[in-house]
């Protein structure tokens, strides 16, 4: 049996993850002495008592007599039962189980600011009371105010390979650095050229082998879902799939608008079909009329026809690319968010217009925010020259009539399409890299996180429940002369939040943060057992220190419901498995009186095999509604 006590990880910020699902299991014991001196696994035999399973209220595992200890010498002595006047039995503690899906509040707005300096460095030594905020011009008191900055790497843990995994030079595989940073590669495969995809995966292949910490992991995605490689430290899987990355069509047809006749691009099919732009449509149709009809103005209306018919086509397919890069966008999101510590995503793309989808980038970024993730971005042309569109190695179709205005569509549509890139960054406090060749450098500042940000929150005072855009302003009120990087607006919600669920999202937020919070006097153990060479058994105790809770006298009882949820994370961040415990305590003033004196200690079973893994504590009172949080790491050997 191996006991420990916890070693803590470094500090990030809140995060806000999407709905999950965890098993709930029932309280095991109340009281359980924790020794808080680190104790080396015994060499004899193991107890003859048999280990308690996962979903057991069973007794704790047995622990060899602790070398020494600052855990106090006994536990309470709780009576389980007393007695209503009525003669009805009321329970002084009991625990309910039972399954829950948490939900995003809606009434909180979460705004990352990161503000830089004129060399473009982050400014670190901002106070709550140097930022206003302002929903639509009015101003805004905010309510919640946190400074974030990258976590440090995490100290790796004692090796946990087997002999067996040795490598065939007999030496055994080094330390295992569990992780503290999630960083997502998402090439815009559907919208890149071959030109601009290789110099970005060059880019990227350098920026793996000379960048990345041990404590980082590394995440491959496609806008297509083609050549995919979830969060892990091995760099050469990366590189493999970096090297086979290719622009890939997701349309039947041309979605580029270079080919075709008539050839259009998005920009100006989406003035003819939304905005029934006249000068557009004339442009359109005098295209048609040379490519397709000789320029015989008799079929004029069949020009007209054909140019309307390829707007709308153009636009379903520009909308096909949207999709795609949303859907990813939005998958990505869930997928990182429930990852615990530093997340962020790097768009590498040349950007593309969404015009008409204002909600859903709008939503995208809400989604980022809450759950602590951040979207930079990489313009992957660099300092590029726009053009007219026109491929010099085809023959020059288009009316030379309307050359001027056709040009002006392109070039227009050209520079409007890094506004995606931007909007995103911005709305999320990350970085916009661009108008800059050194991809090298894009990927040291775009994959990095800012040095300092700030996440503000704030209630809307009267908010209608309308789902109408809210236009968001940040300023400085010492007003010197920095950039300001936050998100420009959100969308009000159509529904009211139950409090319920906003306090199972407070939970969750804490449970895939690596923010260590301590509002409530809690503190985390871990206990393992190896049964066998494969299997073992962790406890995760949470030990409460009673004599500093709120409780609401009622009937002649102590009230307060405490939640404590154990999690369990795997050397990659991913979630393995989670517990949560509601007890509500009822307690007399006798039994809460030694309870003050003796603490009380709740434990959690998990059956693992042999490895390193990392552990999440969270504790929530109903009173207060205060939340502690704690990281452990535990490493089992072989």
């Amino acid at each position: 049996m191996g006991i420990s006590t916890v070693r803590r990880l470094p500090r990030t910020g809140p995060a806000l993850p999407f709905a999950f699902l965890i098993t709930f299991l029932g309280l095991c014991c109340v009281g359980i002495v924790v020794p808080l001196g680190a104790q080396t696994p015994p060499t004899s035999a193991p107890p003859s008592s048999a280990s308690p399973s996962p979903n057991s209220g069973a007794a704790p595992l047995p622990a060899p007599e602790p070398q020494s200890s600052s855990a106090p010498a006994s536990s309470p002595t709780t009576t389980p039962q007393d007695t209503k006047a009525a003669g009805e039995p009321v329970a002084e503690m009991s625990t309910h189980e039972s399954t829950a899906t948490f939900k995003v509040p809606v009434n909180l707005v979460l705004v990352r600011v990161v503000v830089r300096d004129g060399t473009g460095h982050a400014v670190a030594d901002l106070k709550k009371d140097d930022f206003q905020l302002f929903d639509s011009r009015k101003p805004q008191i905010v309510t919640h105010f946190s400074v974030e900055r990258p976590a440090a790497p995490i100290q790796p843990t004692p090796a946990s390979k087997s002999r067996a995994e040795a490598d065939e030079t007999g030496k055994t595989p080094g330390p295992v650095a569990l992780p503290s940073r999630f960083v997502a590669l998402l090439f815009d495969d559907v919208h890149l050229s071959m030109e601009d995809l290789v110099r970005a995966r060059l880019a990227a292949m350098r920026y793996l082998t000379s960048v990345v910490q041990p404590s980082d992991r590394v995440a491959l995605f496609t806008v297509s879902g083609q050549d995919q490689v979830d969060f892990t430290d091995d760099h050469e899987q990366l590189g493999k799939k970096l090297a086979v990355l290719t622009p890939r069509g997701v349309t039947a047809g041309d979605a580029t608008g270079t080919t075709g006749c008539p050839a259009m691009n998005f920009y100006q099919a989406d003035l003819i079909v939304d905005h029934n732009d006249p000068l557009a449509l004339a442009v359109a149709t005098a295209d048609a009329l040379t490519c397709a009809f000789s320029n015989d103005t008799r079929m004029s209306n069949a020009a007209q026809s054909l140019a309307t018919s390829t707007a709308y086509s153009m636009v379903s397919a520009s909308n096909v690319l949207m999709d795609y890069s949303f859907r990813r966008l939005q998958e990505i999101i869930r997928r990182i968010s429930v990852l615990p510590g530093q997340r962020s995503i790097v768009l590498v793309s040349p950007g593309f217009l969404f015009n008409g989808r204002e909600v859903d980038v709008g939503d995208l970024i809400d989604k980022a925010t809450r759950a602590n993730v951040l979207i930079n971005t990489l313009d992957a042309r660099g300092l590029y020259t726009p053009d007219d569109g026109q491929d010099v190695s085809r023959e020059y179709t288009s009316s030379a009539t309307v050359a001027g205005p056709k040009s002006v569509y392109y070039l227009t549509s050209q520079n409007m399409q890094a506004d995606i890139l931007e909007e995103l960054a911005d709305g999320t406090g990350a970085v916009f890299f661009h108008d800059n060749n050194d991809l090298d450098a894009g990927f040291r500042q775009a994959a990095g996180a800012p040095e300092v940000s700030y996440l503000l929150g704030f209630s809307p005072i009267s908010l209608k429940l309308d789902g109408r855009f809210h236009e968001l302003k940040v300023t400085l009120a010492t007003k010197q002369k920095y950039t300001i990087q936050a998100r420009r607006g959100y969308y009000a919600p159509k529904h009211s939040t139950d409090p319920a669920e906003v306090a199972k999202q407070q939970i969750e937020e804490a449970v895939f943060s690596q923010e260590e919070i301590h509002d409530l006097p809690a503190e985390l153990h871990t206990q393992f057992y190896k049964s066998d060479k494969f299997d073992a058994q962790l406890a995760v105790l949470t030990r409460v220190n009673v004599n500093r809770l709120q409780f609401r006298k009622e009937d002649g009882r102590n009230k307060n419901n405490l939640t404590i949820v154990a999690a369990l994370f795997d050397r990659n961040g991913n979630f393995i498995t989670g517990n949560e415990k509601t007890i509500e305590l009822r307690l007399r003033d006798t039994t809460l009186a030694r309870l003050e004196q003796t603490g009380m200690t709740v434990k959690s079973n998990f059956d693992v095999k042999p490895g390193a893994y990392m552990v999440r504590m969270v504790v929530r009172d109903s009173e207060a509604s205060l939340i502690s949080a704690e990281n452990g790491m535990v490493d089992i050997p072989y």
